[in-house]
């Protein structure tokens, strides 16, 4: 397990900050981490961490019918994007581009935290990721994540629990 960067708050990163911010709005109070490797990955996060691959939540973005829309997917999950498209009442569901998701949540993908976007969407979430304790979400970049109880991080995100597991 690798060690996280103790990183004094003056030199965090603004978008962690932003993350930081907004759980305080939200009631929580959130710790996230740094690793130098990265963690754009579910595999590299939990490997970094310390923790199972089916913990780390997994922020995708989608355009279902022309909204954006989030999906919180555990790790060890593959998003089917059919339940995803039936889950937010509409037909057709495809990936944004990083442009998009940049625009839409204020965070380059890889590191689009689960709550404190420049827009509000609606989220949905993955029910795998509640059989676990703690899961691990994006705190704003690539390199950041905090730890989170699933059913905090269901209050906070407002997000719909629905089954979106591919198979």
């Amino acid at each position: 397990m690798s060690e996280a960067d103790p990183t004094p708050v003056s030199e965090l990163h603004p978008n962690v900050v932003r993350v930081i911010a907004a759980a305080r709005e939200l009631g929580l109070e959130i710790q996230p981490r740094r690793y130098a490797e990265g963690a754009k990955t579910a595999a590299d996060a939990a490997a970094a961490i310390g923790v199972e691959v089916g913990q780390i939540v997994k922020s995708l973005i989608f355009g279902v019918d022309g909204e954006i829309v989030l999906a919180y997917v555990s790790g060890a999950n593959q998003l089917d994007e059919s339940k995803l498209a039936a889950a937010a009442g509409g037909t057709r569901c495809a990936r944004v581009d990083a442009d998009a998701v940049r625009a839409a949540t204020g965070y380059p993908i890889g590191g689009v935290p689960p709550f404190g976007h420049k827009t509000h969407l609606r989220v949905f979430i993955d029910p795998d990721l509640l059989q676990w304790p703690e899961v691990w979400a994006a705190a704003g970049t690539w390199n950041d994540v905090f730890g989170i109880e699933p059913h905090k991080l269901v209050e906070a995100s407002g997000g719909a629990v629905t089954d979106l597991k591919r198979g």
